[in-house]
């Protein structure tokens, strides 16, 4: 039998994974100039190309030293922080800021986000350039930050710790490179106001939550703010026991801007686009451009961001006629993100987001057709002769299978992460994204129609739709609330010490890349060597209760 999920190539990987690893090399082995580092990179990539031309057995090792030395280098470089800084008090300063992120805030009188320092005061230059996190008031009737807007401000300025525990604000901070955060800041003056496109942006996010909440805000406030967080990203507006609820059933995902999110619109817009005949290079153009608009608007979050161009791999696939090849396409984002944003990977939105990719297309598919393939429905009657009953019944094991492998993946690579970075383990949420994944896809698509139809004017349908996806979102919430009375479904958990959930990832990974290599036959057999490593690391490594 022909496997569908096996014995796909990724050339890219050989370039990734020793970037990776010279990334984890700068930031946890000894302190080297990045000058040297990119000198022995170039001599290595000379290596690589003289091997490829007089011994071609040879090249791969050159060029993977010279990623490795690469990625060395990158960490020192995107980190770009100063011996002088570990000792600098909070001090008051006045810095100009152009404005590239902004945090949704529950508060209307508070506004945060990151920012890059276009100028400094004369006695911090080495501040220009550098990325900070801000926190400021706003006076009554003054607007709130835009992206894109160059802004004066004033604040209590204080150096972030270099390497802050991994499952802290200041954690996310320095993995998205920050040295420093200003706070109990004001603004002083707007010195460049926003992009007519940042501009348009913000119009549309706000019309786009009237959309939303239209017919559905005053009578379910409550659900109507989880339907907002699922299609726009509000997570600002969950309640704490939403957060604790949705946290400790291992369905936080389901409720943000991700790759579930991302891939359900793609999907979507692409079938869409077939069905008006597109030629195949305008339907992946157009997906891409509604996407890119649905992630921008929504606030580009790193995770949308890596989904989208997981997307825009898939798609260049589609429109160029090659064979679908996800492990491919994932090394190819990888390595995009990687190159653009090397702190990036320590982060627990990529770990956890690639993490999962990876671990669907090497173990659950994988896993899923080899059980198809185990348990064949009816397998001593002819297909024709089936009942109704029988066909339905062989329908539903058809879609179970996939549905079980790839939950069992997402679970495995989530009992790892989720001690790491939120000290829980929930030994439910397996059971949980079997039930509730296919629900929240129903409401991502409800969500996406009615903000179609509402663009277009056609409000009552829109409310429709919004009326149905808040009836399932009751359906969400009382299943999770029903889960939550069962004994053992979640235990507050952490690492024995923080590198060891890192490196039981990094060995999860491993055995599945390997056993993926090897078609899941010989020593891989029977799928066991991942349950083994979570098992064993849950065992011996890991603090419960």
């Amino acid at each position: 039998m022909t496997s569908r999920s096996l014995g796909h190539r990724a050339p890219l990987l050989w370039l990734v994974l020793p970037l990776i690893a010279g990334i984890v090399a700068g930031r946890y082995g000894p302190p080297a100039h990045p000058g040297g580092l990119l000198a022995a990179a170039l001599v290595a990539t000379l290596l690589a190309g003289l091997a490829a031309w007089r011994a071609p057995r040879w090249w791969a090792l050159p060029i993977g030293a010279a990623l490795l030395l690469a990625g060395d280098a990158s960490y020192t470089l995107r980190r770009a922080r100063l011996a002088a800084w570990e000792q600098l008090p909070p001090r008051e300063a006045r810095l100009v800021l152009r404005v590239d992120r902004v945090f949704p805030q529950a508060d209307a009188k508070k506004s945060a986000g990151l920012a890059t320092v276009v100028r400094a005061e004369a006695h911090l230059p080495e501040l220009a350039g550098q990325r900070v996190y801000f926190s400021l008031g706003l006076r009554p009737g003054e607007p709130a930050p835009v992206r894109s807007m160059v802004l004066a401000a004033i604040g209590v300025l204080s150096p972030l710790p270099e390497n802050p525990p991994v499952n802290t604000f200041d954690a996310y901070l320095a993995d998205a490179g920050m040295n420093f955060r200003l706070a109990r800041g004001r603004v002083l003056a707007v010195e460049q106001p926003p992009t007519r496109y940042r501009e348009f942006c913000e119009r549309l996010a706000r019309r786009l939550n009237a959309i939303l909440s239209a017919g559905v805000a005053a009578k379910r406030p409550e659900l109507a703010a989880v339907y907002r967080a699922m299609l726009l990203g509000q997570k600002h507006e969950l309640s704490t026991e939403q957060d604790q609820l949705f946290m400790h059933s291992g369905t936080m995902h389901l409720f943000a801007i991700n790759g579930l999110h991302i891939g359900v619109v793609a999907m979507a817009v692409h079938a869409l686009l077939l069905l008006a005949r597109c030629p195949r290079p305008v339907v992946a153009v157009l997906t891409l451009l509604v996407l890119w608009l649905d992630v921008d608007t929504t606030g580009a979050s790193p995770s949308a961001v890596r989904a989208w161009l997981l997307v825009a791999a898939c798609e260049a696939a589609f429109a160029l006629r090659l064979p679908a090849n996800g492990i491919a396409a994932l090394a190819a984002a990888a390595l995009v993100v990687l190159l653009a944003s090397p702190l990036a990977l320590f982060s627990a939105s990529f770990q956890m987001s690639y993490g999962v990719v990876l671990a669907i297309l090497c173990f659950g598919l994988p896993l899923a057709e080899r059980l198809a393939a185990r348990f064949p429905p009816w397998p001593d009657l002819p297909e024709v002769t089936w009942a109704w009953w029988q066909r339905w019944s062989a329908r539903a094991l058809r879609w179970f299978w996939p549905v079980l492998g790839i939950g069992l993946a997402a679970w495995l690579v989530g009992a790892v992460t989720g001690a790491v970075f939120y000290r829980v383990f929930t030994p439910g949420g397996l059971v949980a994204n079997l039930v509730l994944v296919p629900l929240a896809i129903l409401v991502i698509v409800a969500g996406f129609a009615s903000i179609s139809l509402g663009l277009a004017g056609l409000t009552a349908a829109s409310v429709l739709l919004n009326h149905a996806a808040v009836v399932v979102l009751v359906v969400i919430d009382a299943l999770i609330r029903l889960g939550q009375r069962v004994p053992g479904v979640w235990w507050p958990a952490e690492w024995h010490a923080p590198w060891l959930g890192m490196v039981t990832l990094a060995a999860l990974l491993t055995v599945m890349l390997a056993g993926y290599a090897r078609g899941w036959r010989s020593w891989s057999r029977g799928f066991w060597p991942p349950f083994a490593v979570v098992a064993l690391a849950l065992v011996f490594g890991m603090k419960l209760g």
